[in-house]
């Protein structure tokens, strides 16, 4: 009897989670039910299953609305009938009109029309919905007639008045307006509630034909979907036969070209992978990924093939990732094997800059009809929560700000807060919005609107109204096809390097990064600012504790720093055991055999399924149980619990003391989703020792490309002044110098105008346009000739010293440029300057500090660039020990002034801690530790120099002060405002810190861990 359910996907109007819905209708005894949410089929698929599994005949369709207005229901009769309604919606979403008051000529969809909106003829498919407290209407004559067309509509959305108090305050959530404003055209009825079928039925009693017609409808809905059938595009040639023997040529062409005509492990490895590739019928997937990865060489793009696809030898041979399974020991099971049922993950990453061009064509050359992306639902956060409930009740935005920034139990206690309190903790996880997934593709066999309608956003690809979940559960793996700037770091490096120095530079021969000597000396001591994924305070202080210098122990590394291999205790005992390889025993003679790389310490995802095969006895399909489920992928706790009752039990019948198995499960169980596989950290390691070449070889080029690509953990000052250690001369913006982008010279660097913050961009592009067509500008006379441009913003270039060529100073280019200004008109532009010479105004000298244009940088940079921020302090003393030395002082408490860089929050048990990155005056980074009970009397406050005193502790050759006190040194008053005492210390504040903030919970300590480090007895 329902044919109108709106779940939470009803998106802010439906309030009952999916799950729950299919529960009341079960307690209810609804032996058939229809999810109809708004504009959407967000939830059919789950929904599907769900009925399924109750016993529930699940009916599939859409409540079709337009500007809040309800237009008519549709019912899929078949598959065919989703995919009309989704093509009907897709054509509205994408030409951006309304929907119509009427349904089109829908084949196999039965439409069902609320009265309100009833047309004057109906099809023999359209119905009339009547509500139970609408029945009194038949006695109207025009109603009485049209029973035989009518059937039962009890809309449900709600199941309790706090929810129907919870839908109100969606719907002004919705609307953007308060609770008490909204009217009841607005929102539900109070009726639309889920009720026994029995008593639905009674109403309509004396209408025998209305519930006719609803069972008519419910009984000619025989929607079937097959799950287990793959829905991706199956051939990238016409048939199997073909693709199997297009990829076996590719691969074998391939082959030579990685390894030779003469190795027999590769060919006999390639071999096998192509074998299983073809049972799979996965032949398709790989070359339709080879043919995008083609399409990106050919432009000249770079790509880094990435994750558990590398450990593929096809994948390697056909270009897709650039890591030699053969050299890590990467086993392709691990990617794919005869008991995958879905299509390999491959994650390929492009530079920020060129990744919509891949885009393009992907859709281009497969089809707008057959590719989206997959869609994601954006659910109501903590902030979130408070900020729109609280508006719909009213609360003013300081309310809001003091509710969004605090934990509950700091909240104010009177009423109106605790309901606010009350319904936001009810839309914790709740969807608030739909969006597009950052990287997943979905290319399909069919019309992808078969399965989904689609969405466009107003610059963008269509989205998919589903997640990357629930398209892997119908059948639809996705393309990650993702961008970083890590590679336009790269990419962006060698083009400086041929431009600025004529060298053509081949990266993408990993053989002249990986393991070169040089390379392998900056990492050894943490020089890697700038550098993909190794630049971090943390990574950078592990590198240096490990003294890593080769490809593999940097592998271990990228996967080591990840938190679950941290929170488990396991990057300790890692340090440990690489630094102090005589002073440990492994754990069981299987820990030597499959991890004795890594010390017997599980480190990638990979180890998880080594130790469950080989020490715990289980199946490789437990084993890989146990791996999704740490990686996040698998979702099911009922089959991850009974992996871990036969892990257990597997153990005992093996004789393994019962400690060490808890022990080695406790170990398994800590990766929680946070470490990679070891193809992940291969991938990772050489596109590192890439930007790292670059960055020894290079430098200047290479940190310009950091800059340009807008950094990377730091901000950009921190890029800059690693330019001027590398030997840079940075200038600021000069408009005959200067691109929007920072511009590199020898090694003149000349900051870009994108850094003016105050600058708009098309300004900036067309001075350098203009330059390009007519040359440098000869003066400020011509510029603004030239160029139109206000006062404000010629004030800006003019203080930022972009006319430092001309000779004058600011202050008489200041005075030129009003008197300019003041009379100019912009139609004489191009006339009148042009054909007169310029004027030499008889101007004043005008006294100026030494200082003053670091002041002037801060305010439009924020950050000096004419001075080091030491010189603009008031004390000369510049700390007795500098950072070069503290190796020396083990044990020993220093005394340091330096110039923050950033601080990482991190949540201890005792409260919260902060590590610290600093500069010291000769310009060497150096890192400190500031537990709770010293931040709480010398808290940080706000970017600056910092005296500090500390004891160092020198941690397998990585010191850090831990620090007991700092003060704040003040700067010099601001010279430009000495006659104003006010604003002497204002732009002071602009000085940036980089904060990062931590949002976990504390991780235990190494005595709770008590990782053992010996054999382990019962």
């Amino acid at each position: 009897m329902y044919l109108n359910c709106h779940s939470f996907h009803s998106l802010r109007y439906g309030t009952i989670p999916l799950e729950e819905l299919i529960s009341k209708a079960a307690a209810c005894g609804v032996g058939a039910m229809a999810l109809t949410d708004i504009n959407t089929v967000t939830g059919i698929y789950d929904f599907i299953k769900g009925c399924q599994s109750a016993g529930i005949k699940p009916l599939i369709g859409m409540e079709l609305r337009s500007e809040n207005q309800l237009r008519f229901i549709g019912l899929a009769k078949n598959a065919s009938g989703l995919a009309e309604m989704n093509r009907f919606l897709t054509g509205h979403n994408f030409e951006k009109t309304p929907l119509p008051t009427y349904a089109p000529d829908f084949e196999n969809v039965f439409v069902i029309y609320p009265l309100e909106n009833v047309p004057a003829a109906l099809k023999e498919n359209e119905f009339i919905g009547i509500r139970p407290e609408e029945l009194p209407r038949l006695i109207l004559t025009d109603w009485k007639t049209k029973t035989d067309k009518m059937v039962i509509l009890q809309p449900v959305t709600f199941r309790t008045k706090t929810e129907y108090q919870l839908h109100k305050i969606l719907r002004a959530i919705d609307l953007n307006v308060i609770l008490s404003r909204l009217s009841p055209a607005d929102y539900c009825r109070k009726t639309e509630i889920m009720v026994p079928p029995e008593r639905l039925i009674t109403c309509y009693a004396e209408y025998p034909e209305i519930i006719a017609n609803t069972e008519k409808i419910m009984a000619g809905c025989h929607f079937e979907f097959d799950f287990q059938a793959p829905k991706n595009k199956k051939f990238y040639t016409n048939n199997r036969k073909d693709d199997i023997n297009l990829l076996s040529t590719l691969a074998q062409q391939g082959l030579e070209w990685r390894y030779g005509k003469n190795n027999a492990q590769a060919k006999s490895r390639m071999f096998k992978e192509l074998k299983v590739i073809d049972q799979l019928e996965f032949s398709g997937y790989f070359l339709i990924t080879w043919d995008i990865i083609r399409f990106s060489n050919s432009q000249g793009f770079l790509h880094i093939g990435r994750g558990s696809g590398a450990n593929s030898i096809i994948a390697y041979c056909l270009g897709i990732t650039d890591i030699c399974p053969l050299e890590l020991d990467l086993y392709f099971e691990r990617f794919l094997n005869l008991n995958r049922k879905s299509p390999p993950d491959f994650d390929i990453d492009w530079s920020w800059k060129e990744r919509d061009r891949i885009l393009e064509y992907i859709f281009s050359r497969y089809g707008y009809d057959h590719v989206a992306f997959c869609g994601t639902n954006v659910e109501f956060k903590y902030r979130s929560i408070f900020r729109e409930v609280g508006k719909v009740f009213g609360l003013p935005k300081e309310e809001l700000d003091t509710l969004a920034k605090n934990p509950m139990t700091l909240h104010p206690t009177n009423k109106v807060v605790r309901e606010v309190q009350q319904y936001g903790m009810m839309l914790e996880k709740y969807p608030n919005q739909r969006s597009m997934h950052s990287c997943g593709i979905l290319i399909s066999e069919e019309p992808i609107t078969n399965y989904t309608p689609l969405e466009m956003p107003p610059k963008g690809f269509p989205i998919a109204l589903f997640d990357m979940h629930v398209a892997e559960d119908i059948g639809l793996e996705k393309f990650d096809i993702l961008s970083q700037r890590g590679i336009g770091h790269i990419d962006d490096s060698v083009k400086l390097i041929e431009k600025n120095r004529g060298i053509r530079l081949n990266i993408r021969d990993t053989a002249i990064s990986k393991n070169e000597a040089a390379c392998n000396a900056f990492l050894g001591i943490g020089r890697t600012i700038g550098c993909f994924y190794i630049e971090s305070p943390a990574m950078r202080g592990l590198l240096r504790r490990l003294k890593c210098d080769n490809y593999k122990t940097l592998v271990a590394a990228s996967s080591i720093i990840r938190p679950g291999v941290a929170q488990s205790g396991m990057m300790k005992e890692y340090i440990f055991r690489h630094n102090h390889p005589d002073k440990f025993e492994y754990f069981h003679p299987v820990f030597e055999q499959q991890l004795g790389e890594t010390y017997g310490i599980m480190v990638y995802q990979e180890d998880v399924i080594k130790i469950a095969l080989h020490y715990g006895g289980l199946p490789a399909a437990d084993g890989d149980i146990l791996r999704r489920a740490m990686s996040g992928k698998g979702r099911s706790k009922e089959a991850l619990q009974k992996v871990k009752d036969n892990f257990f039990a597997s153990c005992t019948a093996q004789g393994h003391p019962e400690r060490l198995s808890e022990e080695i499960y406790r170990q398994i169980e800590s990766f929680a989703g946070y470490s990679f596989c070891k193809a992940h950290s291969a991938s990772y390691a050489v596109e590192s020792y890439q930007s790292l070449y670059l960055k020894v070889h290079y430098p200047i080029e290479f940190m310009v490309a950091v800059i340009n690509n807008q950094g990377g953990f730091y901000r950009t000052e921190v890029y800059v002044h690693e330019a001027r250690m590398s030997g840079a001369v940075i200038h600021n913006p000069c408009v005959n110098k200067s691109e929007l982008e920072t511009t590199l010279y020898g090694k003149d660097v000349y900051l870009g105008f994108m850094h003016l913050q105050s600058l708009e961009s098309k300004t900036a592009i067309l001075i350098q346009q203009q330059r390009e067509s007519n040359g440098p500008y000869k003066s400020l006379e011509d510029f603004i000739n030239r160029i139109p441009i206000g006062i404000e913003s010629l004030q800006i270039l003019i203080f930022i010293g972009a006319f430092g060529f001309t000779g004058k100073t600011k202050n008489q280019l200041l005075v030129i440029a009003r008197l300019i200004l003041v009379n100019f008109k912009p139609e004489n532009r191009g006339l009148m300057l042009l054909q007169e010479p310029v004027k030499e105004y008889a101007l004043p000298e005008l006294a100026r500090s030494e200082f003053e244009d670091a002041f002037d940088e801060i305010e439009l940079l924020s950050f000096p660039v004419s001075c080091s921020p030491f010189e603009l302090l008031q004390t000369k003393f510049r700390g007795d020990v500098m950072a070069k030395d503290l190796l020396t002082h083990h044990k020993k408490t220093v005394r340091m002034l330096a110039y923050l860089i950033s601080r990482k929050h991190v949540p201890t048990k005792m409260g919260a801690m902060y590590f610290g990155t600093w500069i010291d005056a000769e310009g060497e980074m150096f890192d400190t530790a500031h537990f709770t009970s010293s931040l709480k009397e010398y808290p940080f406050q706000g970017g600056g120099c910092y005296l500090l005193l500390g004891h160092v502790e020198v941690d397998y050759h990585f010191p850090t002060i831990t620090v007991t006190k700092m003060a704040k040194m003040p700067f010099i008053p601001d010279p430009r405002y000495s006659n104003a005492d006010e604003r002497q210390f204002t732009v002071h504040q602009q000085i940036r810190e980089d904060v990062s903030m931590t949002d976990r919970q504390p991780y235990p300590q190494e005595h709770e861990i008590n990782l053992p480090r010996l054999k382990m007895s019962n």
